[in-house]
């Protein structure tokens, strides 16, 4: 996909930008990619009862570009080798990850429950997370999910999307994960935030942040770190983006600048330690107030008797990792103190609503036409802008202009030439 497809919507739109300056500057976004899943059609409900769950399995037999170190074979899903661990931990310990194809259901739903069939020794373990997506393109964060504790949703989608974490004892038998059906239904009511248009600007926390560096090593999400990259590394999986993508971002504001990154990895200390939420849904540590991350009420206060989730002495407060060129890019030249802005909670931050014009139009991963898409605007709509850049040149109906506006409902970037206004630089919008 090298040219995105926009077309006139019919409609006469008021006058859109023209060309503006070209200048360098974009943000690493990928969109998902992972196996398929085979949907199993649930019976017709009754109109007098409640909708009935609908239920499919998951087809484990093939990997995906977004999985990590596993193997499918002799019937089951596997880690693949088992001296690959996650490179901000540093634990001796294989693992592996495999992000499944989302899957459409007919209905909304709030609720989704798991159902393993697998053989896990003493020695490894699985965990299964599930997130949906609303019909307006926002992504829930992940969340655990089992048989007898379903995940709940904090609104209702109409896409589920299951991921599996396989984890096995350096040299041991790993898990064999030989299948998984996921039963979704509408909880109805139970659901621990607003709808989105109703959500408050993104949670920021002052948080304690180290240099991942580890150049060579993979992250949680496969990707293998580069020097000079740009990402950061969370305590908890349940805001872990596919490799590539920045469906979860973060801004990182330190002593010089501040940088807007995805995250691509799971630590420092803790992988359950979801900081950023509020303690009634936080996942682990609901005794801490939100913002407070575990490791740095170990460091500081000696809580959990100062050890971390696997009971090693925590000997730094870090909440967070940063790539090295995140970290020097926002002024650190040793590990310190930098303000957080979790741009997926709540409203995604500050924002501002534009109409948009035209059918079919792309947004994109990165600030260009070359990148891949991660959604479409069908026709005319309303998108909330958060900041924008100057990227790739877009030449368009008798319009080119380089601006990029970033939507964090939908992960990635469109043209302001479809932003349906005539500056061609966003007044009022900051830049990314």
């Amino acid at each position: 996909m090298l040219t995105p497809t926009l077309r006139h919507s019919g409609c006469a739109p008021r006058r859109r930008p023209r060309t503006t300056r070209v200048l360098s500057g974009t943000v690493c976004l990928l969109a998902l990619a992972g196996t398929t899943l085979a949907a199993t059609p649930a019976p017709a409900a009754d109109a007098a009862s409640p909708p009935a769950e609908v239920s499919w399995r998951a087809d484990l037999t093939s990997t995906g570009a977004d999985d990590v170190n596993v193997r499918y074979d002799a019937g089951a899903l596997r880690v693949r080798d088992g001296s690959v661990s996650l490179a901000s931990l540093g634990r001796d310990r294989g693992y592996a990850s495999a992000v499944l194809e989302p899957h459409h259901v007919d209905r909304p739903v709030d609720r989704i429950a798991v159902h393993l069939d697998a053989t896990v020794p003493d020695t490894a373990s699985v965990e299964v997370d599930v997130r949906g997506r609303a019909a307006d393109g926002t992504w829930t964060e992940w969340r655990r999910a089992t048989a007898d504790a379903p995940a709940e949703l904090p609104r209702d989608v109409v896409d589920v999307q299951a991921r599996l974490t396989l984890w096995n004892a350096k040299g041991e038998p790993t898990a064999a994960v030989r299948a998984v059906t996921l039963t979704a239904d509408d909880a109805g009511g139970a659901r621990a935030e607003p709808a989105p248009a109703t959500r408050a600007a993104a949670f920021s926390a002052r948080v304690h942040a180290t240099r991942e560096g580890l150049v060579g090593h993979t992250t949680a999400n496969g990707h293998v770190i580069q020097t000079n990259d740009h990402f950061v590394a969370l305590p908890s999986r349940r805001a872990l983006s596919p490799n590539g993508s920045g469906q979860y971002s973060v801004q990182v504001c330190g002593p010089a600048r501040c940088e807007t990154a995805p995250v691509w990895d799971v630590g420092p200390w803790n992988t359950h330690d979801d900081h950023w939420n509020p303690s009634s849904v936080r996942e682990q540590w609901k005794d801490l107030p939100q913002g407070l991350p575990e490791a740095q009420a170990a460091y500081e206060d000696g809580y959990n008797g100062g050890r971390d989730e696997f009971g090693r002495q925590v000997a730094n407060p870090a909440g967070i990792d940063l790539a090295d060129g995140t970290f020097y890019n926002v002024g650190l030249d040793d590990n310190g103190w930098v303000t957080v802005t979790y741009l997926w909670t709540e409203g995604g931050g500050d924002t501002t609503a534009f109409p948009t014009w035209g059918t079919d139009v792309s947004v994109r991963q990165q600030a260009t036409t070359t990148s891949t898409s991660v959604a479409t605007l069908p026709g005319p709509t309303t998108v909330r802008v958060r900041c924008q850049v100057h990227g790739g040149l877009v030449t368009y109906d008798g319009y080119s202009n380089d601006a990029w506006s970033y939507l964090p409902d939908y992960g990635g970037y469109v043209s302001n030439i479809f932003i349906d206004v005539a500056d061609a630089w966003l007044s009022d919008v900051p830049t990314c």
